[in-house]
């Protein structure tokens, strides 16, 4: 991950080694103690990569959005884009809240496919188990991610089942993340958070949390409330159709966006 990146952009690379503590480049291309699997690892790696995959973008003439937006980890790099944040703070954020979620245990998250996400809402509201469970990530009309104690996500695998789901897939994660089981965490976090100054997006930014642009006078609020608030895919990318938005570029390793926003746009059809 990350390939020829790094000698491109040296001088990111070395300023992620010195905030880091550590190489980028050793972790990403070589992951010599298998430490890349780990949040507090995988977050500063994702936002490294993504934030010069995106500068080789512009800088190989590109032009830049209209709109940007990012799932989960990736809305810093989003932030980045519109000059919110510049790469030494963006880094310095995804570090600690990599650390932070990566120290929250217990829990889990499952993958609900091939059923509405609003039926699901419902299904949850069945029993004491669904009622103990968030909905993690609202990522398509056919995806959806749960989160919460592990027991009750195994325990409403059998109502999903009933309720003619394609799949229910237990995801291979430390911790529910993006639920109401987070939230300690956001106090914390805001207030990391204060000590870094956040400028007015020279492109309009939406936020996972509310699926709308980010406010102005409410950047950091918003951005402290994603740990713990579902990550409004689905709404976000509804909201950019609904603007008028016609292309759109995943800029990043992988394809998985580019997959979900087919759904939706196929959906919308």
């Amino acid at each position: 991950m990350g390939g020829d990146l790094f000698d491109r952009f040296t001088d990111w690379t070395t300023q992620a080694d010195a905030i880091l503590q550590y190489s980028i480049r050793e972790l990403c291309l070589d992951d010599p103690v298998g430490e890349l699997g780990q949040t507090a690892f995988t977050q500063p790696a994702l936002f490294v990569v993504n934030a010069m995959t995106y500068r080789a973008r512009l800088e190989d003439g590109n032009p830049a959005p209209s709109w940007v937006a990012g799932h989960s980890l990736g809305e810093y790099n989003a932030l980045l884009a519109a000059g919110v944040v510049d790469f030494a703070t963006g880094l310095r954020l995804v570090q600690r809240r990599g650390r932070m979620m990566g120290e929250v245990s217990g829990g889990g998250m499952a993958a609900v496919i091939g059923i509405d996400p609003t039926r699901i809402e419902q299904i949850l509201t069945q029993s004491d188990a669904g009622k103990r469970l968030d909905v993690a990530n609202f990522n398509s009309p056919e995806q959806t991610v749960l989160a919460g104690p592990l027991a009750d996500i195994a325990e409403v695998k059998t109502q999903f089942e009933a309720a003619g789901v394609r799949a229910f897939i237990p995801l291979n994660v430390s911790a529910p993340f993006h639920s109401r089981y987070m939230r300690p965490l956001e106090a914390e976090f805001s207030t990391f958070l204060a000590t870094f100054p956040l400028a007015p997006p020279l492109i309009p930014v939406v936020a996972n949390a509310t699926g709308r642009p980010y406010e102005h006078d409410a950047l950091q609020q918003t951005l402290a409330r994603q740990i713990g608030s579902s990550v409004r895919w689905l709404d976000s990318m509804r909201f950019l159709l609904d603007q008028g938005a016609t292309e759109f570029e995943e800029t990043g390793p992988g394809s998985v966006l580019t997959k979900l926003i087919r759904q939706i746009r196929k959906s919308r059809a």
